[in-house]
């Protein structure tokens, strides 16, 4: 099945996994169609990250398949899967702290435009080269235009995570995946990332958004899968999931949350 025929850009069909006495995914479907906004949520141990872990090729499923971009990607690694191009935000920042941030962002796009990473490559950038000004471009996207020379570690956690989606973007990526890409923030700061991720939206990419914060699901989401247990106990409209009773029991708690 390619994308032409499906007309989905992810299309995820009977995935499992188990570690050891655990089943982390048990025949999990999800497909995506290219340019949509999907949302994953569930309680603690669902299995959100477990996915996206399949996803971007740090875990291989033991059943099932997971196609992008009409092909198939169980058992390659992540680096190729990057190169095809999917890109993820971690709940953890992933930058280099000792860099700064057009550094950090600069590395993302000669790796995305070589096919090789290598940190020595951004030692000779400056005003007037393509990618730096890209970087600095990709920067200003995000929020963060006046501090593109600065140090990433002196960063706010806030602008940590701007800071790792704005690395993701200059990947230029099909499908990004956000992986709780609000938790510990303010609301100031959460207010500023779903606009954000909103603009960003504008430009018609394709996004997985894993997020507890039901504020940020029903501002972004056009679709919403549920996860509880490993298992898809729910699939739809936000509008419709969120009424659902098996949705209300297993993750939002005695009614829906806005």
């Amino acid at each position: 099945m390619t994308q032409t025929d499906s007309n989905f850009l992810l299309d995820v069909q009977g995935v499992s996994k188990r570690f050891s006495g655990l089943q982390a995914l048990n025949n999990v479907t999800l497909q995506i169609p290219e340019g949509s906004v999907h949302a994953i949520i569930g309680p603690n141990g669902a299995g959100k990250s477990t996915l996206l872990n399949v996803l971007i090729g740090l875990i291989e499923a033991d059943e099932g398949t997971v196609r992008f971009d009409g092909r198939e990607l169980r058992g390659m690694k992540p680096h190729d899967i990057i190169q095809r191009g999917i890109a993820r935000v971690f709940q953890t920042p992933q930058i280099f702290p000792a860099l700064s941030l057009l550094e950090n962002v600069a590395i993302a796009r000669l790796a995305k435009r070589d096919g090789k990473f290598a940190i020595k490559c951004v030692e000779n950038l400056g005003p007037g080269n393509e990618v730096s000004d890209e970087a600095a471009e990709i920067l200003t996207e995000v929020g963060l235009g006046d501090h593109v020379y600065e140090s990433a570690q002196n960063l706010a956690r806030g602008d940590k995570r701007r800071l790792e989606l704005a690395v993701c973007l200059a990947a230029h990526p099909k499908l990004l995946l956000l992986d709780e890409p609000t938790a510990g923030m303010s609301r100031h700061d959460t207010n500023r990332t779903v606009e954000l991720l909103q603009r960003i939206s504008e430009r018609g990419m394709t996004k997985i958004v894993i997020e507890h914060d039901m504020h940020v699901v029903f501002s972004l989401a056009e679709q919403m899968t549920v996860l509880a247990q490993g298992q898809v106990i729910a699939s739809g409209a936000p509008a419709d999931v969120k009424g659902d009773p098996k949705v209300i029991e297993a993750y939002l708690g005695g009614g829906p949350k806005e």
